[in-house]
Formats: C-alpha cells, structure tokens, sequence
C-alpha cells in the first residue's frame, strides 16, 4: 500500500481522521448530535463524565474543523444550538460502526467475566 503526503500535518488519513473524532469526547459529542441538534445543557447531560469547559472546548474544535454548527440566538438568556454540519453528516457511517463495533466489545467483556467467575 502506497502512502500519501496529504500536508504539512497528516502522514496519513487515517491520522487526519483522529485528529477531527479523536479524544475521549469528540465522537461522544458527534454520536449524540446524529440525532439532532441540542442545545449546550443538553449535550452536557448526555455526554456525562464531561466537565464544562472540556465540552465547551471540544465543541470549538469541532466547530473548527468544520463537522458541527453553533448557532446562537439574539435572545435573552442567549439560546445556543449545536448541530451537524453537512460535512459533519459524513461521519455517520463511522460513527455507527465504532458503536457497533463497541456493543461487540463489551459483549466479548462480559462474556470474558462470566467465565472468569464459573
């Protein structure tokens, strides 16, 4: 297999790939936002174990790269909104193998814990 200089950053896509999704949180974060947009507490519910500031800065560089949409309303209290991008829509497929892929894990885990224990 050949491999591709993509810039000055990436060896590989797989690395640029990991950049974007990469971390504790990110696909977290991207896999909630599949179903729709949320708003800042919302996401902060459900991605639980995510303090305040880690969320907000993940958010930004999401947003950054191009795969999430902030949206904030002139309103007050100001309403903030987070959303896929179209780009972002992209990732779906990955992101619903990794969940798939993640069932199959804890499911060889609990299996492998059960043995242990018989």
């Amino acid at each position: 297999m050949q491999s591709r200089q993509y810039d000055y950053r990436y060896s590989c896509s797989v690395e640029a790939t990991l950049d974007v999704i990469g971390g504790r949180w990110k696909g977290v974060i991207l896999f909630h936002l599949m179903e729709g947009t949320k708003r800042f507490n919302e996401l902060q519910r459900l991605v639980q174990g995510c303090t305040q500031r880690m969320l907000t800065l993940q958010l930004r560089e999401l947003e950054k790269d191009g795969v999430v949409k902030r949206t904030v309303y002139a309103e007050v209290p100001p309403k903030v909104e987070y959303s896929l991008t179209e780009f972002g829509r992209s990732l779906e497929p990955i992101l619903l193998m990794m969940r798939d892929w993640g069932d199959r894990y804890v499911s060889q885990l609990v299996e492998q814990k059960s043995k242990v224990k018989s």
